[in-house]
């Protein structure tokens, strides 16, 4: 009887624990990135009364005759199924969909590393990510794992243009040009303008104009004054001169003659900043791509356009950061004021061979154990790790049906358990009334 309410005993102490571990779990119900935890039971060793035998003289044999002492707590696991998603269209809320954890810091050295799943992040004044309590969310960049930082004051450099196209139709209906008459745009006259912008490597503006003259049936004569400075500068003359270019167009409208010319600045002291490639003298040009004219019966319309069609660089003023977004591969891309996106670092992302060996810290945060493995680290979308969902977050794991469910059974067994005390007590009550 004694062994028996100690039983009792030990039934009660683990179903408080699971108890413990049910009411953590609904108090956590909509903790970001929570993961529920688990109990399971074990039976305490067990008292032989008498072993198990053998057959043998004809008789068969017989089995151990065992009493058991209890039930002990077995485990508390953790169970790492992923939360529902929660939309918040924060560019700062990340979501991991699928296996992984962010890697946060909290000292300047980066090796007290913490792992969470909890994505609310936020910004602090140097422009770092940081979780809610300060913690530094580390990422590659240039290939180096440091803390994240969004600089709101990062700029970008202009960008020197190296290519016009022109693009569209000559009219071939048009009479021959009138060169007498040198309007603006006249095409019964048979004179044709254009024009397009473009960017020196200081990010000033020139107006490139081109006038295009039909001269002889299927032949066009191009000229390209002086580019007008739209920053206030004097004109900027090419150095050699271009000179008249003829562009030839065949029966079908196709240009067979000259489809690309280069005009060139040399070294004199009334020019720009370079163009093209690179701040040198045989560098400093922009090359004319004609190749996507025709010469068909239709309306004049052709139009040039900074970049050109086979990869020229496009001219940018330089910058400053408007913006930033996140993609589902962690890649951090900030949004400048004149168009242009660069890439400003990238999420890393960590695994572990036992996410259930991970121990939990507090503030949503797990750290490594013996038996987690060693964090394995690469970028979402590789390596068996999930995406990145950006504007979301993780809820909690806990299935709150499930939960009071367990509450239910673990109530009744809490409750038989006591009863076997109760009824132990009565019967040694009954013993102890033997003598009177």
């Amino acid at each position: 009887m004694m062994s028996s309410m100690y039983s009792g005993v030990s039934g009660l102490r683990t179903h408080q624990k699971k108890m413990d571990v049910i009411g953590n779990n609904i108090a956590n119900v909509n903790t970001l990135g929570y993961k529920k935890g688990q109990v399971t039971f074990t039976e305490v060793f067990s008292q032989t009364i008498q072993g198990g035998g053998s057959p043998q003289g004809g008789k068969g044999g017989t089995n151990p005759q065992q009493v058991g002492l209890g039930a002990q707590l077995g485990s508390i696991n953790t169970i790492h199924t992923q939360g529902a998603v929660q939309r918040t269209d924060s560019p700062t809320d990340l979501m991991i969909d699928g296996e992984g954890y962010f890697i946060v810091s909290d000292d300047e050295s980066f090796d007290n590393r913490y792992y969470t799943r909890a994505g609310n992040f936020a910004l602090d004044k140097d422009g770092h990510i940081v979780t809610p309590d300060g913690m530094k969310v580390l990422g590659y960049e240039n290939g180096e794992l440091k803390p994240l930082k969004i600089n709101k004051t990062e700029t970008v450099a202009p960008v020197a243009s190296s290519q016009i196209g022109v693009l569209g139709n000559l009219d071939s209906r048009l009479p021959d040009a009138d060169t007498d008459n040198d309007s603006v745009i006249d095409n019964e006259d048979g004179i044709y303008h254009t024009d397009t912008t473009i960017k020196d490597s200081l990010g000033n503006q020139y107006k490139v104009n081109f006038k295009f003259e039909k001269s002889d049936g299927n032949t066009w004569k191009l000229t390209v004054s002086d580019l007008e400075s739209l920053n206030g500068g004097d004109p900027v003359t090419p150095n050699p001169a271009i000179g008249t270019i003829d562009v030839e167009f065949g029966p079908n409208g196709e240009i067979i003659s000259t489809t690309q010319f280069d005009i060139n600045f040399g070294d004199g002291t009334n020019e720009p900043a370079y163009f093209g490639t690179g701040p040198d003298v045989a560098d400093n040009k922009i090359t004319v791509d004609l190749s996507q004219i025709t010469q068909y019966a239709n309306e004049n319309d052709a139009k040039g356009f900074d970049g050109g069609k086979d990869g020229g660089t496009e001219g940018a003023s330089s910058g400053i950061l408007t913006g930033f977004s996140i993609d589902t591969f962690g890649g951090i891309t900030g949004t400048f004021s004149n168009g242009m996106n660069k890439g400003l670092g990238q999420i890393a992302l960590a695994k572990f061979d036992n996410n259930s060996g991970l121990e939990k810290i507090g503030n949503n945060l797990f750290k490594g154990s013996p038996n987690s493995g060693e964090p394995q680290l690469s970028t979402a979308g590789s390596s068996g790790l999930g995406a990145i969902k950006s504007g979301s977050l993780e809820m909690s794991n806990v299935d709150l049906s499930m939960e009071f469910t367990e509450m239910i059974t673990t109530q009744r067994g809490f409750q038989a358990n006591s009863r076997i005390i109760t009824t132990s007590d009565e019967m040694l009550q009954e013993l102890v009334n033997l003598k009177r």
